[in-house]
């Protein structure tokens, strides 16, 4: 369905989200979004060609917020739940 582009590390050094590109041709018509790194499974990732399961249906993944790099964070959790995220730019 998508693929993880970046990582949302707190100041301690966890990785906390995961932020998930998913659809689109060279750039072009793609969303973003941010996913609690609970909600990831990554068992039986051993080559290239393995995949990353998420627990949430596509239809939770196109109703969540898009992810805008600036704006403030609205994480997809496990269960589907939206949690936005208190942080500083700095």
């Amino acid at each position: 369905m998508g693929r993880i582009v970046d990582v949302i590390v707190d100041r301690e050094g966890t990785v906390r989200a995961a932020v998930i590109d998913f659809g689109g041709f060279l750039g072009v018509g793609s969303r973003k979004i941010v996913v609690d790194w609970n909600a990831l499974h990554f068992g039986g990732v051993a080559k290239k060609g393995d995949s990353i399961t998420l627990d949430l249906t596509k239809e939770q993944v196109m109703a969540a917020p898009e992810y805008k790099e600036g704006t403030p964070i609205v994480v997809l959790g496990a269960a589907g739940s939206l949690k936005p995220w208190q942080y500083d730019h700095q």
